[in-house]
């Protein structure tokens, strides 16, 4: 049976707003873009850089909003809730969703790289302690999607986990407060979104560090212990008056170490020590950075005095996520011998491209076939752009590519330092190379397609599965 999330009476106690109409209304659901309404929602009309959703409230009600959160009152509309601001109102729904329920920890994820992974781990990890979990819906990390996520929270939650990223420094802070989590997880730091720091990777650590803003003095942080960043991160967490600070990794002295890993195409075998309790479970997702991710969770786990043994079982069940290393078969012409997609399209950092390079390396081609990395620019590195790409020409050749495709003014400085015999194409756009990738494909081809989320790398992995529909048409 589906929860109300709220009533008509509370969001308009929450947001301080003017109910228009007859007021009965229960909202099962809330959503921002009238095309993801589904019957029972709450329409909230955000006014966007690139629309006013208050232009499309009577979509909204066509499919099956129950009420609207507006600015203005729209005529014969439907049930509506009138307030100053539709923003700030979406921030109230939030905080009054925070501390309605009867939570039993709140957990927010930062870092580099890993956010959407272990927040897909500890949503598991927790449910399988038989507690009702609420966990950010996609990447929502930002000024919206983090007071987005707490309003969709369901006032009967015992565990809440929140993801939250930046890009700019003083980002993370008012959303912190917003979470005031129990636990803050810092999945890694590294020189992600650096052009924005004068201050280089200071203002990245102290940046990623404003996590422990929201949290009181019995809060606990957990850190990566391998990282170089670690011991700025531990004073920036003291300084916040956070003074339980536990870490996670490979480095003797973690309180959640990796003991042994042993790596595999098709997934990855962790033996670890999690505060004293010996591990042992075999994860689906294939990596050694993954197995890493998962002692995090299975660090906070036990934080909460919750059963690892069963949170490590649960994490054996989760498969890679669309644009986060999901592998496809696409059928080439070949039934028994088709091209391997390892979708890593959603994003990319120097760090998360050398992890993928690694995962592509053990995957081995089929008969006939090769490795092929199709690479789209990273984004906001600044003026190490250029070397940052560069230095990607090693870790690919020592992952045995065959050949390179890429697009973007960054990865022609990959692509020219690649040898001729590696060298597949490079074009301006994703859409132009689109146009050519999926023709030059044989069956047996293992496919890396990975780039930053505004290189649109995604049209390369959609031109991919269109390959079979697209032979069938030439044999016409």
């Amino acid at each position: 049976m589906t929860q109300i999330l709220w009533t008509a009476a509370e969001v308009a106690i929450a947001t301080s707003g003017e109910l228009v109409g007859e007021n009965a209304w229960k909202a099962t659901g809330i959503a921002m873009d009238s095309r993801a309404v589904v019957a029972g929602d709450l329409f909230i009309a955000m006014d966007g850089e690139q629309a006013d959703g208050h232009d499309y409230v009577a979509k909204a009600f066509e499919n099956g909003a129950v009420a609207a959160i507006v600015s203005r009152e729209i005529e014969g509309a439907g049930e509506q809730v009138v307030v100053k601001n539709t923003f700030e109102s979406l921030q109230d729904l939030g905080q009054v969703a925070r501390h309605r329920a009867p939570l039993q920890k709140v957990i927010a994820i930062t870092g580099s790289v890993g956010k959407t992974g272990v927040r897909n781990m500890l949503d598991v990890a927790f449910d399988a302690q038989d507690l009702r979990v609420h966990a950010s819906i996609k990447s929502y990390n930002n000024h919206v999607g983090v007071p987005f996520s707490l309003a969709t929270m369901n006032a009967s939650s015992d565990i809440g986990v929140f993801e939250v990223g930046m890009n700019h420094a003083d980002e993370i802070t008012p959303l912190s407060r917003q979470i005031a989590p129990d636990i803050a997880i810092v999945t890694w730091v590294a020189g992600v979104h650096i052009e924005n720091f004068d201050n280089g990777m200071d203002g990245i650590v102290a940046a990623k560090s404003e996590i422990f803003e929201g949290m009181n003095a019995q809060g606990v942080a957990i850190l990566p212990r391998d990282n170089d960043h670690y011991a700025p991160m531990i004073a920036h967490a003291k300084t916040a008056g956070v003074s339980r600070v536990y870490s996670f990794g490979e480095t003797d002295g973690a309180d959640a170490k990796l003991m042994e890993c042993l790596l595999a195409a098709n997934g990855t075998r962790v033996k670890a020590n999690i505060m004293g309790e010996d591990i042992s479970y075999t994860l689906q997702i294939a990596g050694k950075h993954i197995a890493i991710n998962s002692l995090s969770t299975l660090l906070a786990v036990k934080l909460s005095k919750g059963n690892i043994q069963k949170a490590a079982k649960a994490l054996e069940k989760i498969e890679p996520i669309e644009g986060r290393g999901r592998r496809e078969l696409i059928d080439s012409g070949e039934a028994n011998n088709p091209i391997t997609l390892i979708d890593e399209s959603y994003n990319a950092s120097p760090v998360a491209m050398n992890a993928s390079f690694k995962v592509m390396a053990m995957v081995d081609p089929g008969r006939g076939g090769r490795r092929i990395a199709v690479l789209g620019d990273m984004l906001e590195l600044g003026a190490r752009a250029k070397n940052e790409h560069e230095n990607l020409a090693m870790p690919l050749q020592a992952a045995g590519v065959d050949l390179l495709y890429c697009s973007g003014q960054n990865m022609k400085a990959l692509y020219d330092k690649m040898s001729p015999a590696n060298q597949g194409a490079h074009r301006d756009t994703s859409a132009e190379l689109a146009e050519i990738v999926p023709d030059a494909l044989v069956p047996g081809d293992v496919v890396l397609v990975k780039g930053s989320f505004g290189s649109k790398m995604k049209t390369i992995v959609e031109a991919m599965r269109a390959l079979p529909q697209r032979k069938n048409e030439n044999a016409l």
